[in-house]
């Protein structure tokens, strides 16, 4: 144990606090057992380790673990766990969960063991909290971790420190909000940075080789934690790949499953299989009509990338421009909302308000139908709103 004490204060000694996301404040860290799931990059195990060196750094009852560490090659959690208990442990920190064999079934045992340790980890945005062997879902608290919304990006890169909005608020008090967030900084400015180059915290380790890294984090879900996690054919990444690369050219993509399957070269069932499992990788986000009771087997009504990002990464010379909004848009409200697709319009958020998407001349003629304060236009390259049309980039302080 003294092997991983002293791998973790190296990590701890080198992790900034400069800047902080802002769930670290909705996570509630007392919980006897809590889960932070997102997609690789997104910053979850920068997210611990902040809050360690913020709220625990001298302290001997917390102890950090990779659970992909080669030591536990030849250790077990449980061990670990019985040692670091006796010693006086009371915070163990568990990163990349998924990557230990029988992860659930241990710490199913360690909670029932051990009452007086706080158990948080970490693990990919594919991890099943439900399992038959070992349920953990009446036991933990779950967190979904996503990219950094634009008001973070804003926050991380210029050093300011914008709060938040609902969705409520803004749609009240679009225009005090407007004028408070621009007497701080020109958000336009900045926009089209994020939406190219700005969703991943590791922009800022190096932006030329930043496309490389989502490559890499592509290639690591399509051909590692598909096939490990899902039972993916690994035969099929390439074919996966291609249909990413599909859906970052349409505007949107709607999908027509039997053709596709044809192009493809995947049969029906299974490709409407891998699309839903391409979702919960956090690679695609499915749209459908009625967004409750989703089966597995469902097909959707729309498909688009999960972030603007990965359609610059995997689209870097033409990518859709309507179809670069809407994804913003759709990645920014999921965070906190339910989201369906509408016969008129673009999307419906919590089977309340209706919203078109579109550039400076987007008009309101889609929403007609629809209840007028609760039907609006989000419009891209303006600064301030006018006549049910909000800032698009105003949807980015969500979260």
């Amino acid at each position: 144990m003294d092997y991983l004490k002293e791998k973790f204060r190296k990590k701890v000694s080198r992790t900034s606090l400069s800047f902080i996301r802002s769930i670290i404040n909705d996570i509630e860290w007392e919980s006897r057992l809590t889960g932070i799931k997102g997609a690789r990059g997104v910053g979850k195990t920068t997210l611990i380790l902040q809050y360690i060196k913020k709220y625990h750094q001298r302290d001997d009852s917390v102890l950090y673990v990779s659970l992909d560490d080669i030591w536990f090659s030849d250790h077990r959690l449980t061990e670990l766990t019985d040692d670091f208990v006796k010693k006086g442990g009371q915070f163990l920190f568990l990163d990349e969960v998924h990557k230990y064999p029988d992860w659930s079934i241990e710490i199913k045992n360690i909670y029932d063991d051990y009452p007086e340790l706080h158990i948080v980890f970490t693990a990919s945005s594919m991890l099943e909290i439900l399992d038959a062997r070992a349920d953990l879902s009446r036991r933990a608290i779950v967190y979904k971790m996503q990219g950094l919304s634009f008001r973070e990006y804003l926050n991380f890169t210029q050093r300011l420190d914008l709060k938040r909005y609902s969705l409520e608020d803004i749609i009240a008090n679009q225009y005090s909000i407007e004028e408070e967030i621009l007497q701080q900084m020109k958000p336009l400015r900045f926009f089209q940075n994020y939406l190219e180059k700005g969703y991943y915290p590791f922009f800022k380790e190096s932006t030329s080789l930043y496309y490389a890294r989502i490559e890499e984090i592509i290639n690591m879900i399509t051909e590692v934690e598909l096939p490990l996690l899902r039972g993916v054919d690994i035969s099929f990444s390439q074919k996966l790949k291609k249909l990413l690369l599909m859906i970052s050219e349409s505007a949107p993509f709607i999908p027509n499953i039997s053709k596709l399957s044809e192009r493809i070269g995947i049969n029906r069932n299974t490709l409407i299989s891998y699309l839903h499992f391409l979702q919960e990788a956090d690679l695609t986000k499915n749209i459908y009509k009625d967004a409750s009771g989703i089966s597995r087997m469902q097909k959707p009504d729309k498909i688009f990338l999960e972030n603007t990002n990965l359609a610059h990464a995997i689209n870097p010379f033409s990518p859709d421009m309507g179809n670069i909004r809407e994804t913003f848009f759709l990645n920014q409200l999921q965070y906190d909302h339910k989201i369906s697709y509408p016969d008129k319009g673009d999307f419906v958020i919590d089977d309340e308000w209706l919203f078109e998407i579109g550039g400076q001349t987007k008009g309101l003629k889609q929403l007609a139908g629809w209840k007028k304060e609760k039907a609006f236009a989000a419009v891209d390259d303006i600064e301030y709103g006018y006549d049910r049309r909000i800032p698009l980039w105003l949807f980015g302080f969500l979260y």
